[in-house]
């Protein structure tokens, strides 16, 4: 592959580097009263010198057109250009973006200077939004510049068309790169990429990315590798270009009156309605995030009972409400009606709302990344200072605020990781490619491994892909329609292509990597579509049962083709839906940012009676107002420093409990809360039951079960690492975990497929279909590579096996601090609390934790 910089443009030569190609973009920019920045200058000029890299600068700051106004200058200088009568046809700037609902934004960005200076270029759109003749019409007559998504840029490779439509392309610009890299959006994305390099060896790409903590190898992610057998040199590394804008962060928190010492999970949320209402300013735009969709449909009820005068300018937003509601809601924020917005992770992304003067954080982010994201969508402009007011559903969480203050003013940020080589994207990918212009094996298996997730792949893995597609692998071959691909002679070889039209038809519709159960739309009767909630929770429904979705009160009618009708009420309820994958964890960066500030913590309390809190290293309002909570725990039980690892035993009527407390993350406790509870029954049979949070796990036993002599006795153990794999496969019962995981992987691979528009199947036949796969493959073809990609990243992904080896390794290394304690603890009095939220019971949850800590206070009475 030649260097970017010899790209061949026929009509620029010596005009590229000439700084008058840049006129037009700085006439445009002094028009607009604006001087361009000068990571923007420098971006132009590195891409007209044939140099791709990756853009990371503050949210706000203008690098959409530090990404596009090179291309544009360089369509512009051309002899030809571009938008003129008889030049030549095809795409010349590609922006591929995560979100649809960006690209109204993106698009209003790019077209305002091309309109106001009427440049002979032309935009458009494509996702699956688009209308059908306007698909149509980019086709016969393209765009210069089209902004898409990486499931219709795959869509395109699956037509024929693809190599004259792409053969003009001269730069594709990443936007939010940071969210696609670290999943299999990104790596279908880089395989996407990749196929267009090797039809235009000189493509140059533009990343634009928040900040993580390993940038040069997004960057080189986003370049892909130099293609085997390149010239001597091959392509330049990715330059990376910074700005030196500084955007601070600013956080408050919330702090409740009183905390007492039995905190659990949620017991402050609602219950500090009143302190949050107080805190916002009607006359101030303010966006209040919450990590789930349950807890935001909660928190929109919540506000708008507390508050009814904003009933008009209250709004809620997230991804199971319908589009052309949420693009409203977009509307009325820029515009400046809609004053106060609960929403989620839908608007973490880069929508460009100037008016946003504050963000609300209700509950912890669990992870300075996304924190960092969403504090930049307050003061969404050059400068600004982003205000963050945190509210805390947990006294613990207040822990977790103090460490991210902490770790935020130490440029602390998580890595992103790409997949290693997801074999059911590249099965999808292939497929696509054989359904339009086809592919030679032996020289896309080259192509495939300059994209970076792929970089890896073996030839074994690459051959077994073409046989699964061509035969049916081993046990699918008398199926046709697994026998997708089909040989015809090209050159000296052949290329695989798709013949059957109906295979390529289905593959066409379920393009993507997205796979979530199965959602019914929810509708009303005579009336508008709302959204959608998964089928799990209609299905427990009765006609006449309400819930709350959309912020409405809603009646259940009855379900018509996995199509929920319902009518508004005022009947009462507190029925929410719940959305699988609500659950949020800490991150590693801040689970090791919490156990410094509980180390800071348990310094402070051992200082000499007398000393202020603020000398002793109780020194942010948050470790402050813990203070009472913290010297609770130290007097029942202990603080662990870092080197330290605190367990606790103690016995109640309900028999038996042990707590141990890594502060690692609800994850990795998850994993090492089973493995310990196996590992344990191994020495003394028995039922064990594991719960777990973000601190710590409890495992609880029968009465009698001898948790402190079996730990003194066996400690070493149950952090042994050599067998973790092996212990770790018979206490999650991971071929469980496996089959689960199979469905999205079959999904896809193109396994199991959804059916043709008016002809879905349930959730539960696609799941009925996936299983069936899954033990087919474990019976006759145990070698299947999608089975053990299956394992892999339950291992890797869900129970994050790296990180329960790391915690493990380092607790081994920690002085032991085994307690015994009359009673449990503030440290486990969550981890009770989440147990008896997950059991059936006539007593509600609030009657059960009163009683408890009545019962914990009479105690420390005597």
């Amino acid at each position: 592959m030649a260097k970017p910089a010899l790209m061949a443009n026929q009509g620029l030569t010596a005009k590229r580097g000439s700084p008058d190609v840049l006129a037009p973009i700085e006439a445009w920019f002094a028009r607009q009263g604006w001087t361009p920045l000068a990571f923007q200058r420098q971006c132009w000029q590195a891409y007209l010198a044939g140099r791709s890299g990756l853009i990371q600068v503050p949210t706000g700051s203008g690098k959409t057109y530090a990404a596009v106004m090179g291309p544009i200058a360089e369509l512009l200088a051309e002899d030809e250009p571009a938008g003129k009568e008889g030049s030549p046809a095809g795409l010349r700037l590609l922006y591929i973006t995560p979100l649809r609902a960006l690209s109204r934004d993106l698009a209003l960005a790019i077209r305002q200077p091309i309109e106001a200076m009427g440049w002979p270029l032309r935009v458009a759109i494509r996702n699956g939004d688009t209308a059908s003749s306007e698909r149509t019409r980019q086709l016969r007559r393209p765009p210069e510049i089209l902004i898409t998504t990486p499931e219709s840029l795959s869509l395109l490779l699956a037509n024929p068309r693809a190599p004259e439509l792409f053969g003009q392309l001269r730069c594709v610009v990443l936007d939010e790169w940071h969210e696609l890299m670290g999943s299999k959006r990104g790596s279908q994305a880089e395989l996407c990429l990749s196929w267009l390099r090797r039809l235009r060896p000189g493509l140059r790409t533009w990343a634009i990315s928040a900040t993580i903590g390993n940038l040069e190898e997004a960057a080189r992610a986003a370049v892909g590798r130099p293609a085997p057998g390149a010239t001597s040199g091959g392509d330049p590394e990715p330059l990376i270009i910074r700005a030196a804008i500084e955007r601070p962060t600013a956080i408050r928190s919330l702090l409740p009156e009183a905390i007492d010492g039995f905190p659990w999970a949620g017991h402050l949320g609602l219950r500090m309605y009143e302190e949050l209402v107080a805190a916002l300013d009607p006359a101030v735009s303010t966006l209040l995030f919450t990590n789930t969709r349950n807890q935001a449909e909660r928190w929109h009820q919540c506000l708008r009972y507390a508050c009814p005068e904003m009933d008009v300018a209250l709004a809620l937003h997230h991804s199971a409400i319908d589009r052309a509601e949420r693009e409203a809601i977009e509307g009325a924020v820029k515009g400046g009606a809609m004053r106060w917005v609960v929403c989620t992770s839908s608007l973490d992304l880069g929508v460009d709302f100037q008016p946003v003067e504050r963000v609300v954080q209700i509950g912890s982010a669990k992870n300075l990344a996304r924190l960092l994201q969403r504090a930049g969508r307050s003061a969404h402009c050059p400068g600004g200072t982003s205000q963050v007011l945190f509210m805390p559903t947990n006294a613990l969480e207040l822990l977790e605020v103090s460490a991210m203050r902490r770790s935020l003013a130490a440029g602390l940020v998580e890595r992103r990781r790409p997949p290693e080589a997801p074999l059911d994207v590249l099965l999808q990918h292939l497929t696509s490619l054989a359904c339009g212009p086809g592919f030679e094996p032996e020289r896309e298996w080259a192509v495939v491994r300059t994209a970076w997730s792929f970089r890896g792949l073996s030839r074994d893995d690459w051959q077994w892909c073409l046989r699964f597609l061509e035969e049916g692998g081993e046990c699918l071959g008398a199926y046709p329609r697994y026998r997708k691909l089909e040989r015809e002679p090209a050159g000296d070889g052949f290329r695989y292509v798709v013949r059957d039209q109906a295979i390529a038809r289905l593959h066409r519709l379920h393009i993507g990597t997205i796979t979530a159960d199965r959602a019914v739309t929810v509708r009303f009767v005579r009336g508008a579509v709302l959204g959608h909630v998964e089928e799990t929770f209609i299905s427990r429904l009765k006609p006449g049962d309400v819930f709350f979705f959309a912020g409405r009160q809603l009646e259940f009618v009855r379900l018509r083709e996995m199509t929920a009708q319902v009518k508004a009420t005022k009947k009462k309820s507190s029925a929410v839906p719940a959305w699988a994958g609500g659950q949020m964890a800490l991150s590693d960066l801040l689970s090791e940012g919490l156990r410094v500030e509980v180390d800071r913590c348990a310094r402070a309390l051992a200082a000499p009676p007398g000393q202020n809190a603020t000398n002793t290293g109780l020194d942010t309002p948050e470790l402050r107002a813990l203070e009472p909570l913290l010297r609770r725990q130290a007097d029942l039980s202990r603080l662990p420093r870092r080197d330290e690892f605190l367990v606790e035993v103690c016995r109640s009527r309900e028999g038996s409990h042990l707590y141990a407390y890594p502060f690692e993350g609800r994850f990795v406790h998850e994993g090492l809360g089973f493995l310990w509870a196996w590992r344990l029954a191994r020495q003394r049979p028995s039922t064990i039951t594991v719960s777990v949070n973000d601190y710590g796990f409890e495992l609880l036993a029968p009465r009698g079960y001898p948790f402190e002599e079996l730990f003194e006795l066996h400690g070493d153990d149950l952090l042994e690492v050599d067998q973790l794999e092996a212990d770790l496969e018979q206490a999650v019962n991971l071929s469980e975990l496996g089959r689960r995981r199979f469905r999205s992987i079959a999904q896809i691979a193109g396994l199991v497929r959804n059916g043709y528009p008016g002809q879905s199947r349930s959730g539960g036949q696609l799941q009925i279909s996936a299983a069936l796969l899954f033990d087919v493959f474990s019976r006759h073809e145990p070698g299947n590579r999608l089975l053990a990609q299956a394992r892999r990243e339950v291992l890797q992904e869900q129970l994050e096996l790296p990180r329960i080896r790391s915690a493990m390794e380092r607790l081994l290394g920690c002085r032991l601090l085994l307690e015994r304690t009359p009673r449990p603890g503030p440290l486990a009095f969550p981890l009770l609390a989440e147990r008896l939220n997950n059991r059936m019971s006539n007593e509600s949850l609030l009657e059960r934790i009163a009683r408890l800590r009545a019962d914990a206070e009479r105690a420390e009475a005597c």
